[in-house]
């Protein structure tokens, strides 16, 4: 059974690292906790049996694709916590970097059993992470110069929100809410039971006055009550490409441009980015880049120290 690293002799860098990277170092410390106690219950029962209690290692996580990596500071943790200040971190590469095939991307020294034993809960961070970044960035890449941004959405892993939206800005995108509380997002049934668009932006307004609301619309005659109501913060859901650019004329046309926000959301695929952008639309909002993205190819080369 691994005793973990108490929290406060974690590098104290690493956690203002995390911190600094809007995380709370706390929180990804009891979380991986919980990985590390899923992964190993007892103990780690093969690398006890094939390798000696006092051989060393080094071992080299490298990209085994091009991409964008994130959660290396995560997966750095995994191995404080598993080996204390007998292990080593070095030359690991900020999160948000954009990495080959090949690259090392972080290196680590220490006892080799527990290299081998943080190993796979160090890459599932690692990797799932750098799936995320790695995705958000191709929508980055794919908005640029149209003004259009890319957001995540709520559609996330639980207990993963956090690091998934960690990951999405290090790819280059903005986060959405983060919870149910932050902000409020009026969607269809809300509308059913409220008998309409205005009475529920108008609803919301009413109970939460400092909070942000945003509203989700399936037409342009919505979309038109709202701005006279004094929504700020639309929705489009499931427009086609001519009709979200139809809705952005028209708010142009009742002089909210710059003041009304306007979110495309609903059935968008990669291939439809730029067009869908090119409408005139101020965010795009993906679920994707977290519910189902796929990892990023890293792998961890085990040599002697």
């Amino acid at each position: 059974m691994i005793t973990p690293t108490p929290y406060d002799a974690l590098p104290a860098g690493l956690l203002a690292e995390l911190e600094a990277g809007g995380l709370d170092p706390r929180a990804v410390h009891d979380h991986v906790l919980q990985a590390l106690a899923e992964d190993v219950p007892t103990e780690d029962v093969t690398s006890v049996a094939t390798i000696a209690a006092d051989a060393r290692a080094v071992g080299d996580f490298g990209a085994r694709e091009a991409g964008t990596v994130a959660g290396l500071g995560i997966a750095a943790l995994v191995f404080h916590l598993v080996l204390g200040d007998d292990v080593e971190v070095s030359d690991r590469l900020p999160d948000g970097t954009r990495v080959r095939p090949g690259d090392v991307v972080m290196r680590v020294a220490g006892p080799a059993r527990g290299l081998l034993t943080a190993e796979r809960t160090a890459l599932n961070y690692a990797s799932h992470l750098s799936g995320v970044a790695t995705a958000t960035a191709a929508w980055v890449d794919a908005l640029e110069g149209t003004g259009a941004q890319v957001l995540d959405t709520r559609k996330t892993l639980p207990t993963y929100r956090a690091l998934q939206k960690y990951a999405v800005r290090c790819g280059g995108g903005r986060n959405h809410r983060g919870s149910l509380s932050d902000r409020a997002m009026v969607k269809d049934n809300h509308v059913v039971a409220a008998g309409g668009v205005v009475p529920a932006y108008r609803a919301v307004r009413a109970a939460y006055p400092d909070l942000r609301v945003e509203v989700e619309v399936t037409d342009l005659d919505q979309l038109r009550e709202l701005v006279e109501a004094g929504c700020e913060e639309v929705l489009l859901d499931n427009m086609s490409t001519a009709t979200m650019a139809e809705a952005v004329r028209l708010v142009d046309r009742m002089g909210a441009s710059g003041r009304v926000a306007l979110e495309a959301s609903g059935g968008l695929t990669f291939d439809r980015a730029r067009e869908v952008a090119a409408t005139g639309v101020d965010f795009i909002s993906v679920g994707a880049l977290t519910h189902s993205v796929d990892v990023f190819d890293l792998g961890l080369d085990l040599h002697e120290e």
